[in-house]
């Protein structure tokens, strides 16, 4: 097997420590000496064989079945315990997490966000505030949970329905999910639309 990556003999950590080897690990070098032995991130639920970005990195067997070194996956992308992250908490902090990280698709997002009311803060002459988000897009943050919302700080705001909010959003203004969560999304109006759109023929049909 064509070896990637650093490999660090002897199996130690980014500190030089030995990285403690999982008794499944152990056995199953055993059972196949001479092997790399692949891990997976536990949030990969997909099937078939698991794609390179969910590999954490695997272990070496050496001829006798004991595990000899580890090697990290360079293409390894960390899923949202392995970064730990809070649980989510409702269903769009959810599908935004796993969204961020790869682990679930972005139009999980605006399905999520259908039907549900939000908090946005509201500006001096009513309405919506809207911002700017930290690469420069104009926005207007919603919040989906009371958490976020109380984390943003003491500030007036309203509850509105997603499907008029996107009435109300100024032009070329994006929307700005969560901004006060472990992690934020920016949701282009047009998607969140489109998505309303749907959702309405399916009801008619």
């Amino acid at each position: 097997m064509t070896q990637q990556g650093t490999e660090r003999t002897g199996a130690t950590g980014a500190q030089g420590e030995p990285l403690p080897v999982p008794d499944e690990i152990r056995e199953a070098g055993r059972l196949a000496p001479d092997h790399w032995l692949g891990v997976v991130d536990p949030m990969w639920s997909g099937e078939g064989e698991p794609p390179e970005w969910v590999m954490v990195g695997r272990w070496r067997s050496g001829l006798d079945g004991e595990i000899e070194e580890w090697q990290d996956n360079p293409e390894y992308r960390p899923s949202p315990d392995a970064l730990g992250w809070p649980e989510p908490e409702d269903e769009v902090d959810r599908a935004v997490q796993l969204a961020v990280t790869g682990y679930g698709p972005g139009e999980a997002v605006t399905r999520a966000l259908l039907g549900r009311e939000v908090a946005v803060l509201t500006s001096p002459e009513g309405g919506p505030l809207a911002a700017v988000t930290p690469d420069g897009t104009p926005a207007v943050p919603l919040f989906t949970s009371p958490v976020f919302l109380h984390t943003a700080g003491r500030l007036a705001s309203e509850l509105v329905a997603v499907d008029a909010l996107v009435e109300l959003v100024p032009a070329g203004h994006a929307l700005y999910l969560n901004p006060s969560g472990p992690v934020s999304m920016t949701l282009e109006l047009d998607a969140v639309r489109e998505a309303l759109r749907d959702a309405a023929r399916r009801t008619d049909s």
